[in-house]
């Protein structure tokens, strides 16, 4: 991305309430094998969050923060500065507990002049340039932000996107209970333009309402609410992609049986 730098976000201060109890962090929860640095045919267990990390990598992301609910120290402890994936990698502390954007917005003073690439560390997918098409996208066209979609039949689970044929996004509907759109959305990357927005966003939100009384707030209401006030917000099919939440017990056992292998 021309004269910006492209930093990753990862969200990681959820409880993993439905998988729980656990015995770590559900972002370092082992899924599949990786070669260690000298000797590729010495298997050491990989833990979900890798697969981000190294798809962001591919597409030129070499710092990222993940951003931590306190008491989640065995993930900085894991992996450290980021030299087991050769990338800089920071540790922020999340602030008001209210849902996905709020989470992001503690790391405004080190990303707002920054491309953003959004990735949860709990989800493995397809393809592995999904970043690069993302961002290549987000130049080219000139959008503030790019969406990677992918299909599913569980609308209930998902930020549904309904877009036109040339990929402009119209509208984001959170977990219908039914719904005719194929396609959610699972990573994005977005300009300094939407960083701005979603502080803007919060700041008024804790302003008119009560905050000890605010539910969760989807991270799919602000980028609406961006598309709402004219920012172009876009879309990118993986049609043939594959999205998988391992932060349920059907998904869990899906990935531990062997799918992580298709997410290298």
């Amino acid at each position: 991305m021309k004269n910006c730098s492209i930093i990753g976000l990862i969200p990681a201060g959820g409880k993993a309430t439905r998988i729980s109890p656990l015995p770590l962090s559900k972002e370092l929860y082992p899924v599949g094998f990786r070669g260690d640095d000298n000797n590729q045919n010495n298997l050491r267990p990989k833990v979900v969050s890798h697969y981000l990390l190294e798809k962001m990598q591919l597409a030129g992301v070499d710092k990222a923060y993940f951003i931590l609910r306190s008491g989640k120290w065995d993930i900085p402890g894991y992996f450290g500065d980021g030299s087991m994936l050769s990338m800089n990698l920071g540790y922020l502390i999340m602030g008001l507990p209210y849902g996905v954007p709020f989470t992001l917005d503690s790391a405004y003073p080190f990303v707002k002049d920054a491309v953003v690439a959004l990735g949860f560390p709990d989800i493995l997918f397809k393809p592995k340039d999904a970043y690069i098409q993302i961002l290549k996208r987000l130049e080219l066209n000139n959008a503030d932000v790019v969406l990677g979609l992918f299909t599913t039949d569980k609308p209930q689970k998902a930020g549904m996107v309904d877009f036109d044929d040339t990929g402009k996004v119209r509208s984001i509907i959170e977990k219908p209970l039914q719904s005719d759109l194929r396609f959610m959305w699972g990573i994005a990357v977005w300009k300094p333009e939407f960083t701005e927005f979603l502080h803007k966003y919060l700041i008024a939100v804790k302003e008119d309402i009560n905050l000890p009384q605010l539910p969760e707030i989807p991270i799919g209401n602000v980028i609406q609410s961006a598309i709402n006030k004219g920012l172009q917000v876009e879309a990118q099919t993986f049609t043939d992609g594959s999205y998988l939440d391992i932060g349920t017990p059907d998904d869990l056992i899906t990935a531990v049986r062997g799918f992580a292998s298709d997410f290298e």
